[in-house]
C-alpha cells in the first residue's frame, strides 16, 4: 500500500468538500482519500490517498475521467504537489 500526500489550490473549497466525483474515480480501484483544509490559506487543501501502488495512483490521476473531475472540482492544476511516502 502507498501512502500519497496531495497539496494543492481549489477555487471553492466547499465545492470541493462536497464532490463526489474523488469517490467517483478512486472508489472502484480501491484508493481512499482523506481531505484537509489549510486554516490559513482558504483555498489550499490537500489529501492523503492510500493506493495499492504508485502506478496504480497515476493511472488514475491521469486519466480523462480525472481531469474531468478535476476541472468540475476548480482544481488549480498548476499548484499540486504530490509527495510520496519514503
Amino acid at each position: 500500500m502507498r501512502t500519497i500526500l496531495i497539496f494543492h489550490e481549489v477555487d471553492d473549497v466547499d465545492h470541493w468538500l462536497k464532490s463526489p466525483k474523488r469517490h467517483e474515480i478512486f472508489g472502484p480501484l480501491g484508493i481512499t482519500a482523506r481531505t484537509f483544509v489549510d486554516p490559513i490559506q482558504p483555498n489550499r487543501v490537500g489529501l492523503i490517498v492510500e493506493a495499492a501502488s504508485m502506478e496504480l495512483y497515476e493511472e488514475a490521476i491521469r486519466s480523462p475521467q480525472a481531469a474531468a473531475a478535476m476541472e468540475h472540482d476548480g482544481v488549480r492544476q498548476e499548484t499540486l504537489q504530490v509527495l510520496v511516502e519514503g
